[in-house]
């Protein structure tokens, strides 16, 4: 799905120079879930976000489901990503003056789906994500680990090929985050590709491999053998 190929990211300034990826190689299949990890300022919210096409390589190749993609212009990348990947932010990014439903269909409104089908698609999400009884709530109403939910809901109502999760649990309780990163475990077992970008070994433990960064390159890339209790 996935594969990068002497992949930089260079930020420069008229004084500065900083390497923020250094001639990286990944690959990610489909169906993988992999955890991005390493300190502060290792790389991981550059990588992130240029697999998320948020943001562009200075140099290398970035292939997607066999394209590359690395010269496409922004509109392209914007087509792409709005079919292709659903993001989960550590801030939930949910929108105070939208209900639940409504920051869920927000995705599908860009796409020109229907409304009936939008209704549809929404109702069955905020089910699978339980979260379905507060539909009519605004965030602030909610829990943190209920707004993680909808957060999830609104990646997942679009049918991502690939769900993108920055630090998904940073803003919330062991026990919501527990849950979080379950729900994300069995929607990969269900097929999706998941990347998580974090810092926590007990969120690298929901992974089938870890990939580790240091100073803008990998450092470890390995099957993971940790799993976290049941």
């Amino acid at each position: 799905m996935i594969k990068l190929t002497n992949l930089s990211r260079v930020f420069r300034t008229e004084d500065v120079e900083t390497i923020a990826l250094n001639e990286i190689d990944l690959e990610v299949n489909e169906g993988e879930f992999v955890a991005i990890m390493g300190p502060s300022g290792c790389g991981k919210s550059t990588l992130l976000s240029i697999l998320g096409m948020l943001d562009s390589p200075t140099s290398g190749a970035f292939e997607f489901a066999g394209t590359d993609i690395a010269g496409y212009s922004e509109k392209r990348l914007a087509e792409l990503r709005k079919a292709s990947i659903g993001f989960v932010f550590q801030s939930f990014n949910l929108i105070d003056e939208l209900t639940v439903f409504e920051n869920v269909e927000l995705p599908l409104q860009y796409q020109n789906i229907s409304k009936a089908e939008r209704k549809q698609r929404v109702e069955a999400i905020l089910k699978r994500v339980a979260i379905d009884h507060r539909a009519d709530h605004l965030p602030q109403q909610l829990s943190g680990g209920q707004q993680q939910r909808v957060a999830v809901a609104r990646a997942l109502v679009i049918n991502p090929k690939l769900i993108l999760a920055d630090e998904p649990t940073g803003n919330l309780d062991s026990r919501n985050g527990e849950e979080v990163m379950a729900m994300l475990r069995e929607l990969n077992r269900e097929g999706t590709t998941v990347i998580v970008v974090t810092h926590s070994e007990k969120e690298g433990a929901y992974a089938d491999r870890l990939v580790r960064l240091l100073d803008g390159q990998v450092m470890l890339d390995k099957a993971n053998s940790v799993w976290p209790a049941a």
